[in-house]
């Protein structure tokens, strides 16, 4: 089953109107099937949460983790069970702290790499000097709430960048929800789990396998078949979308030396892409612009 993810809120632990309880009716509402607890540079929401889930029986799993707020840039940690100190950042080695966390067995990512900065938000743009991607496990593609096109398409194109590069990297999304905002009409992160299964594993799983969606609604499923890459659709229900009939969708590929759109029924032959062995599909809703793309689908290796 596919399972949806909302990775990246905030609480009254540190900046948001949401108190624990609040935050965790708010997603159960909506149908989310597990949360991200990322409050800034603190974890101290975590054994509340827990409390919250244990006493009530609510029907959501929580994803314990932090967001690192430095004046350089966030990371977001998932699965990060203790505090790892962060106070001696180096913002010309951030590998330092992303292997620091990674030790203690959290998941390590970039937040909205391309947020404003200075003089509007101070820090939330990430300008460390990363130079080894090979300890950072996922970068945030979508920040819902911020600019499409300046802040989001560069996240984005910098993710596939160092995806066709080589770099291992997962994609996700998050609300960066700190208050009562729709969820409908956004991109939320899915991955594929069990009923009652451990989502800290699942999600553990997905982000090193880099099968990750990111989408509104359908999922775009590709599998390589008799020589050709085949195309299927999923509609997950996700609240507040709806559904076009299959022939409106288009799908786009993306390798290192080439691009190509295509209609989900047809099936493209696996020499099309030469001895590129990475593909990134993408779907779109009638016409491949960003204002209509509904998914990014994991990376496909050949």
């Amino acid at each position: 089953m596919y399972k949806r993810l909302e990775l990246h809120n905030h609480t009254t632990e540190s900046d948001a109107v949401f108190t624990c309880r609040e935050l965790t009716d708010f997603m159960a509402a909506d149908g989310v099937d597990a949360f991200a607890l990322t409050d800034h540079n603190t974890i101290s929401g975590h054994y509340k949460v827990r409390e919250i889930l244990e006493q009530t029986g609510i029907p959501i799993s929580c994803i314990y983790g932090m967001e690192y707020t430095t004046y350089y840039g966030h990371i977001l940690c998932l699965n990060l069970t203790e505090y790892v100190p962060w106070e001696n950042i180096n913002r010309h080695r951030p590998e330092l702290l992303f292997q620091a966390a990674r030790e203690k067995g959290a998941l390590a990512g970039i937040a909205h790499p391309y947020s404003y900065g200075w003089p509007f938000a101070q820090g939330c743009r990430f300008e460390m000097a990363m130079t080894d991607y090979s300890c950072c496990d996922f970068i945030e593609i979508f920040n819902n709430p911020e600019p499409l096109h300046e802040v989001n398409e560069k996240g984005l194109l910098l993710w596939e960048k160092l995806v066709l590069e080589g770099w291992h990297l997962a994609a996700t999304c998050g609300m960066d929800l700190h208050g009562n905002s729709s969820l409908h009409g956004h991109y939320s992160t899915y991955i594929q789990g069990d009923t009652g299964g451990d989502i800290a594993k699942e999600l553990a799983d997905a982000i090193h396998s880099q099968k990750t969606w990111v989408c509104k609604g359908p999922l775009l499923e590709t599998k390589a078949e008799n020589g050709c890459l085949c195309f299927h659709l999923h509609q997950t229900g996700k609240p507040g979308y709806e559904p076009l009939p299959e022939e409106r969708y288009l799908v786009t590929l993306r390798w290192a030396f080439g691009e190509r759109t295509c209609r989900l029924d047809e099936r493209i032959p696996l020499s099309a892409f030469g001895t590129d062995t990475r593909v990134i599909p993408k779907l779109f809703e009638d016409e491949d612009i960003l204002e209509n793309l509904v998914c990014v689908s994991p990376v496909v290796s050949l």
